[in-house]
C-alpha cells in the first residue's frame, strides 16, 4: 500500500507573477527605449552626448513607468475594495440572489444543486468566507497584497533603470559612436536574451522558448523605435 505520509506531496507553483509581470514591463521598457534613443542619436551626435541625453530620459522614463505602476495597483486595489464592500452588503440584503449565483458557480463545474447544497449552508454560517468565496469565484478576484502600490512602482522604476543602463554601457567606454551602436545592438540584444531565459524558467514556460521570445519582440520593437527616430532625425 502506498504510504502517503512517508511520500508526500510537494506542490512546487509559482506565486510571484505580479512581480515578474512589473519586472518584464520595466526592463523590457528600459531595454528598448533608451536603445532607440541612443541609436537615434548616435549618427549625428558623438558618444558622450548620447549617453547625457540616454541617462536624461532612463531618469524621466523611470519615474514614468514608475508613477503608470502606482497608479495602476492602486486602482486594483480601490476596485477590490469597492466589489467587497458590494458583496457584504448582498450577502446580507439580498442572500437569495447571492444563493442562485453559487448554484450557478457550481454548475459551471458540472456539481449539481443537491451536491453544492451542503456547502452553500456551510458558507451562509461564515459570512467571511462566503463573501471571499464570491470575490474569488464570481468576480474572479484575489485580494491585492499589502503596500502592492509601492512595491510595484518601486519593482518597475529600478527594472526600467537597470534595464536602460545597458544599451548605454558601449557608448560610455567608446568614444566613436558608430562602433558603440554596433556593440549596443549585440549587448541589448544578449540581455534580452538572457533575461527572457531567466524569465522562461521562473514562471516554468521553457527558458529556450522565452529567451527567443522576448529577443524577437524586445529587438522589434527597438528596431521599429530605432528606425522613427532616424526617419525623425533625417527630416529635422
Amino acid at each position: 500500500m502506498h504510504d502517503v505520509a512517508a511520500n508526500p506531496h510537494h506542490e512546487t507553483h509559482f506565486e510571484s507573477t505580479e512581480t515578474v509581470r512589473d519586472v518584464v514591463i520595466g526592463l523590457s521598457d528600459g531595454l528598448t527605449v533608451p536603445f532607440a534613443l541612443a541609436a537615434g542619436l548616435s549618427g549625428v551626435a558623438a558618444s558622450h552626448i548620447v549617453v547625457v541625453a540616454g541617462l536624461a530620459e532612463i531618469a524621466a522614463g523611470s519615474i514614468a513607468m514608475g508613477l503608470g505602476g502606482y497608479l495602476a495597483a492602486r486602482g486594483d486595489v480601490e476596485h477590490y475594495a469597492s466589489e467587497l464592500a458590494r458583496e457584504k452588503d448582498e450577502v446580507i440584503h439580498r442572500p437569495r440572489d447571492e444563493e442562485e449565483e453559487i448554484y450557478e458557480i457550481f454548475q459551471r463545474y458540472s456539481v449539481s444543486r443537491e451536491a453544492a447544497t451542503p456547502v452553500l449552508e456551510a458558507l451562509k454560517q461564515n459570512h467571511p468566507a462566503w463573501v471571499d468565496f464570491m470575490m474569488r469565484f464570481e468576480l474572479g478576484l484575489e485580494e491585492p497584497a499589502a503596500n502592492r502600490a509601492h512595491r510595484s512602482a518601486l519593482t518597475i522604476a529600478f527594472s526600467y533603470v537597470a534595464g536602460g543602463f545597458v544599451p548605454l554601457l558601449p557608448y560610455m567606454f567608446v568614444s566613436d559612436s558608430a562602433t558603440a551602436l554596433k556593440l549596443s545592438v549585440i549587448i541589448t540584444l544578449f540581455a534580452l536574451a538572457v533575461f527572457g531565459a531567466l524569465k522562461g524558467k521562473l514562471v516554468g514556460t521553457g527558458w529556450l522558448r522565452s529567451a527567443l521570445q522576448t529577443t524577437l519582440i524586445g529587438g522589434a520593437a527597438a528596431s521599429a523605435a530605432y528606425l522613427l527616430a532616424r526617419l525623425l532625425n533625417a527630416h529635422a
